[in-house]
C-alpha cells in the first residue's frame, strides 16, 4: 500500500479510512517538513526572550512564555517551559469511559500529525515524525471517550495520546505514561513505545498546546461515520428497491420528468438509483389499477435524497476540518507584524459539531423510513398480500414479526440521539472557555446513529428478500430488476440459502456486516454500474 504523505492539506476521508481500518503508513512531505522548521525557529527565539515589543521588553506568546487558559497572563520563565508543557498534559489527561475504538483513535492521531503539518503550529517536524511512527508500528493510545467538550478542541482525549508520545523533562516514569496497545496488547504507554523502538520526547516550548488543541477526535468520528453513512444510504436505496419489488411498488415516482420539477440533487441521485436497480423488473407496476404507493415507497427520493444532500454538506465540512491548522496561538511567519503568534478559536468544535448533529439527523430518517417499509412488508392487510409477519399460515414460527420491533427500538433510539449537541454549552476553565461546542458527544452519537440505521436497513434487506422469495414461489414468471437480483444473491450468499429466520439476530447482524464492509454495494454495481455516491462533491 501507498505511503500517504502529511502536508496539511491534502486528506481526503478515503485516507482516513486507510490509514485508521486498513493500516495504510502515513509520512511527513518534504515541504511541510520545511515550513514546520520556519515556524519552529520563531517560537524558539520567543521561548528564549530574544522576540520583544516596541518598548524593549519581551514579547508575551501564550503557551510559550505565558500560563495556559485563565493563567495567561502569568509569565513562565525560560527554565520552566519543559515542565510547562508537560504538566499540561498531565493535568489535562482526564478522559473517562470506555476506550475510544483503536480505529478512531488511528484517525485522531492521523488528522492531529497532519494539523501539525500544517506549518501553523512552531513544533518540531519529530512530533510528526513520532505520531507516524506509533501508527506505522500500532501503537494506539489508549483514549478514554469521554471528556471532552469540543473546546478547547478535544483536549482530554489528545492529551491521553500525548502521555504516550512525550515523557517528563526529568525521566521516564512508566506511571506517567498512559496506557495504549501494541499489536493488541493492552500496556503502559512506555512499554508499547519500547516495544516498537520508538523515543518518547520530552515537549519543547508550545508542544503540548500544538499536540493538545485541535477537535481531531470529534473529526476523527465523524469522519469514519460520514464513510460508514454512505454506505449505508446506499444500502437504504437497494433495500428499498427490494421492498419496492416484493410490494409490487409503482414506479412512474421515480420518472426523471418528475424530479426535474423539483430538482433537489440528492432527490435526482436516489431517483435514479433506485430506476437503476428496479430496470427490467415484471414485479414493479404489476398491479392494474394501482396508481400510487404509500409514502415509504413514494418519497423515497424525497426522504433519502434530503439525506445525500445532507451527507454532502457534512462531508463538505469535515474535508476543510481534515486539512486545518487548528492549535492556539498560530504562527503566522508571512504576517507583517512583530508578533507571529496570533491566539484565536481555531481549536472550536462547532463546525465539525454542527455537521455531526446533522448527520444524527439524516441518518435517523434514513432508519425511519426503512422501517416504515418493513412494518408494510410485514403486516398483511399493508403488502399487496403477502402473508402476515413474512410466513405462511402453515408454518409455525412467527416469521418477520420481532424484527420490525428491533427496527422500531432502534429508530426510537435513534430519535432520542438525533437533539443537537451543539444546543448546549456549559462554560468552563473559570469562564475563559464560556462557550463550548460538545462536538466529541456529537460526533459519538453520530457514530452510534449510523450504527443503529445499519441494523435498520440489514433488517429492511431481510425482509424485503423474504417477501421477494415469497413472490418466487407464488409466480413462476417472475423476473428481478438487474439490481435487486444482484443483492438478493448477496442475501442469499450470507445466509446459506433462501431459509426461514428461526433466530434472526445473526441474520442482521451477518447482513449488517455485508452494508458495513461494502460487499452489498460492490455486488450491486457489478451488476448495474456505479451507484451515484453520497460523499462527492
Amino acid at each position: 500500500m501507498q505511503t500517504i504523505p502529511l502536508d496539511g492539506s491534502s486528506l481526503d476521508l478515503c485516507d482516513v479510512v486507510a490509514v485508521a481500518r486498513h493500516g495504510a503508513t502515513v509520512a511527513l512531505a518534504a515541504p511541510a517538513r520545511a515550513e514546520m522548521g520556519r515556524s519552529l525557529a520563531w517560537v524558539a527565539r520567543a521561548a528564549a526572550g530574544e522576540l520583544t515589543d516596541a518598548s524593549g521588553a519581551s514579547l508575551p506568546v501564550y503557551g510559550v512564555n505565558t500560563g495556559y487558559g485563565s493563567l495567561a497572563r502569568v509569565r513562565i520563565d525560560e527554565g520552566q517551559i519543559a515542565a510547562l508543557s508537560w504538566n499540561l498534559i498531565r493535568s489535562h489527561a482526564a478522559g473517562v469511559g470506555p476506550p475510544v475504538a483503536p480505529e478512531v483513535t488511528r484517525a485522531m492521531m492521523l488528522l492531529r500529525a497532519n494539523a501539525l503539518a500544517k506549518g501553523a503550529s512552531g513544533c518540531r517536524p519529530e512530533l510528526v515524525d513520532s505520531i507516524t511512527g506509533m501508527l506505522e508500528h500500532d501503537v494506539v493510545p489508549v483514549v478514554p471517550s469521554q471528556g471532552s467538550c469540543g473546546s478547547s478542541g478535544d483536549l482530554a482525549p489528545l492529551c491521553h495520546l500525548a502521555l504516550v508520545m512525550f515523557r517528563g523533562p526529568e525521566a521516564d516514569d512508566p506511571e506517567e505514561s498512559g496506557h495504549a496497545w501494541h499489536d493488541g496488547e493492552r500496556m503502559s504507554g512506555s512499554a508499547a513505545m519500547q516495544k516498537a523502538g520508538l523515543e518518547r520526547l520530552v515537549p519543547g516550548p508550545k508542544e503540548g498546546l500544538a499536540v493538545s488543541n485541535g477537535a481531531q477526535l470529534s473529526t476523527a468520528y465523524g469522519a469514519l461515520a460520514a464513510w460508514d453513512a454512505e454506505q449505508t444510504l446506499i444500502a437504504a436505496e437497494i433495500a428499498a428497491a427490494l421492498s419496492w419489488e416484493a410490494l409490487r411498488g409503482v414506479t412512474r415516482a421515480l420518472h426523471p420528468a418528475v424530479h426535474a420539477l423539483r430538482p433537489y440533487r440528492g432527490a435526482q441521485d436516489t431517483a435514479q438509483n433506485l430506476l437503476q436497480l428496479l430496470e427490467g423488473s415484471t414485479l414493479c407496476d404489476s398491479i392494474a389499477d394501482k396508481v400510487q404507493d404509500a409514502y415509504s415507497l413514494r418519497c423515497t427520493p424525497q426522504v433519502l435524497g434530503a439525506a445525500r444532500d445532507g451527507l454532502r454538506y457534512v462531508a463538505s465540512q469535515l474535508r476543510v476540518e481534515l486539512n486545518s491548522a487548528t492549535d492556539n496561538p498560530l504562527v503566522l511567519l508571512d504576517v507583517d507584524d512583530v508578533n507571529k503568534a496570533f491566539s484565536a478559536g481555531l481549536f472550536h468544535g462547532e463546525p465539525v459539531g454542527m455537521a455531526c448533529d446533522h448527520l444524527k439527523l439524516l441518518i435517523s430518517e434514513v432508519a425511519a423510513i426503512s422501517e416504515r417499509r418493513v412494518y408494510r412488508l410485514t403486516t398483511g392487510t399493508l403488502s399487496a398480500r403477502l402473508p402476515p409477519h413474512l410466513v405462511s399460515g402453515d408454518r409455525p414460527n412467527l416469521g418477520m414479526m420481532v424484527p420490525q420491533t428491533t427496527a422500531a427500538a432502534l429508530v426510537s433510539e435513534n430519535r432520542s440521539i438525533a437533539w443537537p449537541s451543539t444546543a448546549d454549552s456549559i462554560p468552563t476553565c473559570e469562564d475563559q472557555e464560556d462557550h463550548v461546542a460538545m462536538s466529541t458527544t456529537a460526533s459519538r452519537l453520530a457514530a452510534r446513529a449510523v450504527r443503529n440505521a445499519r441494523y435498520v436497513v440489514a433488517i429492511e434487506l431481510l425482509c424485503a428478500a423474504h417477501g421477494v422469495w415469497w413472490r418466487l414461489s407464488e409466480q413462476d414468471d417472475v423476473t428481478l430488476g438487474a439490481g435487486t437480483q444482484a443483492a438478493l444473491d448477496v442475501v442469499e450468499e450470507v445466509l446459506g440459502g433462501r431459509r426461514p429466520s428461526v433466530c434472526p439476530s445473526d441474520d442482521i447482524e451477518l447482513l449488517a456486516d455485508a452494508i458495513h464492509d461494502g460487499r452489498l454495494r460492490t455486488a450491486v454495481e457489478a451488476a448495474v454500474g456505479p451507484l451515484r455516491g453520497g460523499l462527492d462533491a
